[in-house]
């Protein structure tokens, strides 16, 4: 029997009392791969990006754990709720524009030390102004520097569009004003080098591909490491005290640890470990997050179909976004139909030994964006469920 196949059995066993469609997380795989986040950390601390958990009492078991420290959130609103919820250390990945969570954030002192947004533009700090509503609290900011790498003068661009700030001076232009401004306090800088964190190094079938995705983040790094390093000064000039300085993804992890400008590393879908994260060389993980869908037609010989599964992810359109049959290993999609909003054809020797009502597990191929199909997930030890516990959605919480 092969690992997968040893996996099938216990999640079959484990969910036996349990009708699909269904969302599991295995603990033992998870406690593992948030033990190799922090191995490959190298001694500092892991920011848990919450958008690939979407599950508070998996945020706090990660949390527990030594070399875990802080949330990085994707909506004020979640910011918010975190705070109310215990978490101390909150730190907005994205600008908000959400004018009613700004006037909660600088009315509330727990709220206002717990949680520290995210600008790069002064009309930022306008909007923030604007939406006070009488609240005096400080607000802690974070200055985001675009990571994406720039060649022939700026002509071509390697990096996803976040941040218009670049250069060190632009960086520190903004620290000035954010340093001038009464009712706010600079903390820190943060930086996503979403080409090499969260782009795949190793793609199957494609050699030549893989190789020039290796060259161009291996350029990449070199730049950003010595771009970071002389943004930190130039921001240090102007703010000591800057609290952190936050990089790094799933895919860079012991790259980013390694710059000494950085003191922090975030990161989230490397616990679960969607399908996206197959084709790393930097690191192997474990999947540890999977949704069952039951069968419930056996149209004839090599065919089954299962109940829902279109479960895109986001991003650019492709088959690289769609969640792929996982167990029992040898089932494709039909290529005339692929994964439907009501049903899912899928193809291959195996189906002929899939009964209606056998479960057949899927891996998405993003990590959080999976809790937004399941208002819970079972957790597995072994092969038992242990506890069942709510995602965002199953909390009544759909932020974006």
């Amino acid at each position: 029997m092969t690992a997968r196949a040893a996996d099938r059995a216990r999640y079959d066993r484990a969910t036996a009392h349990l009708d699909a469609p269904l969302a599991i997380v295995d603990l033992d795989a998870f406690d593992a791969n948030a033990a190799d986040l922090v191995r490959r950390a190298a001694g500092k601390p892991v920011r848990v990006a919450s958008k690939s958990v979407r599950c508070r009492a998996l945020l706090e078991r990660v949390l527990a754990m030594d070399g875990f420290q802080g949330v990085m959130s994707f909506t004020l609103a979640e910011s918010l709720w975190l705070a109310r919820s215990g978490f101390d250390d909150v730190l907005l990945a994205y600008p908000s524009a959400d004018r009613g969570g700004f006037a909660e954030l600088a009315a509330d002192p727990k709220l206002a030390g717990a949680v520290t947004v995210m600008v790069d533009d002064p009309a930022h700090l306008d909007l923030i102004d604007a939406a006070r509503d009488g609240g005096g609290e400080v607000v802690r900011v974070c200055l985001e520097l675009d990571t994406s790498l720039k060649l022939l003068g700026g002509r071509f661009r390697v990096g996803a569009r976040r941040s218009p700030l670049h250069s060190p001076a632009q960086l520190a232009e903004l620290a000035r004003s954010v340093a001038r401004r009464p009712g706010f306090r600079l903390v820190g800088i943060m930086a996503y080098e979403g080409h090499i964190a969260g782009v795949g190094d190793a793609v199957a079938g494609r050699p030549l591909r893989s190789r020039a995705i290796r060259l161009m983040q291996a350029a990449a790094r070199r730049e950003l490491a010595e771009r970071r390093a002389e943004v930190v000064r130039a921001v240090r000039e102007v703010v000591p005290g800057l609290e952190f300085v936050n990089g790094g993804g799933t895919g860079s992890v012991q790259h980013t640890a390694a710059e000494d400008s950085v003191t922090e590393i975030a990161a989230g879908s490397g616990l679960y470990v969607p399908r996206l994260f197959d084709n790393y060389t930097s690191f192997t993980g474990r999947p540890a997050a999977l949704f069952a869908q039951p069968v419930v037609r056996r149209p004839g010989v090599g065919v089954v179909t299962v109940l829902g599964g279109g479960y895109p992810a986001s991003g650019a359109a492709g088959p690289d976004r769609l969640p792929v049959p996982y167990l029992p290993e040898g089932l494709e999609y039909d290529p005339q139909e692929g994964p439907g909003e009501v049903q899912t054809p899928l193809l291959g020797s195996p189906a002929d030994d899939l009964l209606i009502g056998d479960k057949v597990w899927f891996r998405h191929a993003k990590a959080g964006e999976l809790c937004e199909r399941f208002e819970a997930l079972h957790l597995i030890e072994g092969d038992e469920v242990t506890a069942t516990v709510p995602t965002y959605r199953g909390e009544g919480r759909t932020f974006l």
